[in-house]
């Protein structure tokens, strides 16, 4: 069963949940271990402010199907990266093993988290202010190169980008969650490590790596498109034609088109078929289900052009999905 939550009814999951199972503070009073609410999932945050204002969570969660709405809201700087899992949302486009995130300052338009059940991810997220990120990134006249710019917004809407996960950054984010010291010394430890991973996507994005969202439509037509992606994960055995979810949500088809791809960077098609694919794999590697049975609970009527679907998307076949094989995120 899918859970559809607010972020509101999200907190307050975790609220009951710390009442009845209290977060513990490490033996070296560096950081706060918060179980995940049995209700959304399994695992645990760690949480740390290794300095004032900069904050690192390590994650080992394992959710639920699970969708949270989360509205527009002021947004800090934020680097993200997942060792294993996926983390599918509008803004974030896509997070997973392949692919980093790192979010500027300014308006996050609302947009709709979502997690599937059996993708446990591990990975790290660090959040600070604009005044934290410009004192250290500024250049000696107290001015940001340009292209960081993007980061700091203000009240505009923020920038979006994707880094490449490369295998500095993979290494990085492991020594982080294997930090073999206690106490000052790993808080010093932890700090250098997380300006060594910042650095390390910085550098992709000041290569031009990995380009920023377009500048986002107008908050009315965002709200729309978010609605409109809700509609296609939510009937994705069946879904409307492309007119049909235009007139759905109340925009034009063409602007459904264009707008569509600069919120999620892909067009309406491309993002119902990453949704089934996902939901195909989770089906996959669950026992006793069969090739055609998923088939169908994704909505291909035809098992082979399904197979034919995941490989291109994977680069593996189902069958050797269900046999374990790791599928290669495009």
């Amino acid at each position: 069963m899918s859970l559809d939550l607010t972020i509101q009814e999200a907190e307050q999951l975790y609220a009951e949940a710390q009442q009845h199972c209290p977060p513990v503070t490490s033996v070296d009073q560096i950081e706060i271990i918060y179980p995940e609410p049995s209700k959304l999932g399994s695992g645990y945050n760690r949480e740390m402010e290794l300095c004032p204002g900069l904050e690192l969570c390590i994650m080992d969660i394992t959710s639920h199907d699970l969708t949270v709405r989360v509205p527009e809201n002021n947004h800090l700087v934020q680097f993200s990266v997942l060792l294993s899992g996926t983390c599918d949302s509008g803004d974030h486009l896509q997070l997973n093993a392949h692919q980093s995130y790192v979010g500027g300052s300014g308006i996050q338009p609302q947009h709709f988290l979502r997690t599937l059940r059996s993708h446990r991810r591990i990975g790290v997220d660090i959040h600070m202010p604009p005044a934290l990120f410009q004192q250290f990134f500024s250049n000696a006249k107290g001015e940001l190169p340009a292209s960081l710019q993007p980061l700091v917004q203000g009240n505009d809407w923020q920038h979006r980008f994707s880094p490449k996960t490369t295998g500095a950054i993979r290494t990085v984010v492991q020594q982080i969650i294997d930090c073999p010291f206690l106490g000052a010394a790993k808080r010093a430890y932890l700090q250098g490590k997380v300006f060594e991973l910042i650095a390390l996507q910085l550098d992709s994005i000041s290569k031009n790596d990995a380009a920023p969202t377009a500048t986002s439509p107008k908050a009315d037509t965002v709200a729309r498109l978010h609605y409109a992606a809700e509609i296609l994960r939510s009937h994705s055995e069946n879904p409307p034609s492309q007119i049909e979810l235009a007139q759905l949500v109340g925009i034009g088809h063409s602007t459904l088109s264009k707008r569509f791809r600069d919120v999620f960077g892909m067009t309406p098609f491309a993002y119902l078929t990453r949704h089934r694919m996902e939901q195909a794999e989770s089906f996959l590697r669950q026992p006793d289900c069969t090739v055609a049975e998923v088939a169908n609970r994704v909505g291909y009527a035809n098992p082979a052009q399904f197979a034919a679907a995941f490989k291109r998307h994977f680069g593996i076949t189902p069958s050797e999905c269900m046999r374990g094989l790791i599928c290669h995120q495009p």
